[in-house]
This record gives C-alpha cells, structure tokens and sequence, in this order.
C-alpha cells in the first residue's frame, strides 16, 4: 500500500525533479521554479493567506495553501472534481491551469500521485528538451 502524501514530500519530490531550484515570486513566495530564461518558470507556488481563498467553514483566509500548475484546464477539472482528493480551485484561479491544496490535507492523497501531478506541473514549465529526456529516462 502507497504511503500516504506528507507537507516534507513537496520539497522533496520537487528537488528530485531536474533542474529545479527553490526561489521566490509574487513578491515574497517560495517557488519551485526550471530554468527557462532568466527567472525561470514556477510550477508550484507557496501561496500567502488571501482573502480571495477563504475557509467556507472558518470563514479564515486559509494559511497553508499551495499552488500546483497543471498542463490542462481538463486536468485541473479531474483533479478538482475527484472528490476523493483535497485539490481545489477558486474564482480567482479561473481560466489558469493550476489547483490549490492545503499542506494540512496531503495526507488525503499517497505520496506517488502527488509525486506525478508534481511531475506533470514540473513537466508543463519545463524546457520541452528537458522534459522529453527525463520522461524518456525515466520510463525507459
């Protein structure tokens, strides 16, 4: 049985992925990002509280939200409308390919889906080159 997704995995999956460095954007955020010119690409994003996410339980600007890119706007459906995982969207995200989850639900999902919807966000940003010769080891 697949073990179940931890906040640690994130750093972890995204630092396994080449190419990868840690930086920032929106300012402040930490961002995994591929080189792609000079800022690079992000694919997964820290997201800060905002008051365009909020709990509809707590009524709260969530506070421990990520940002995952995905390749589609069907992939982000599937991933939103799978009711057995945490993803989500919000209005603000509409018409960008990209889901939110809050680090304190991972464990609603095993490690190796969110190691492969990482890889597909990672996958999306990255040199097309890059991608091809990592998939191409990868499954080889």
């Amino acid at each position: 049985m697949a073990r179940k997704a931890t906040p640690d995995d994130v750093d972890a999956i995204c630092m396994s992925l080449p190419e990868v460095e840690l930086g920032i954007s929106w300012g402040d955020r930490p961002t995994y990002k591929v080189p792609t010119g000079p800022k690079g690409k992000g694919f997964l994003l820290y997201r800060m509280p905002h008051k365009t996410a909020i709990d509809p339980e707590s009524g709260e600007m969530y506070d421990d939200l990520i940002v995952i890119i995905t390749p589609t706007e069907h992939d982000k459906i599937m991933l939103v409308e799978d009711e057995r995982t945490p993803f989500f969207t919000i209005p603000h995200f509409d018409g960008f390919n990209a889901v939110l989850v809050q680090l304190s639900r991972l464990g609603e999902v095993d490690r190796d889906e969110l190691a492969e919807i990482i890889t597909d966000a990672w996958a999306t940003r990255a040199p097309k080159r890059l991608s091809k010769a990592y998939f191409a080891e990868r499954d080889g």
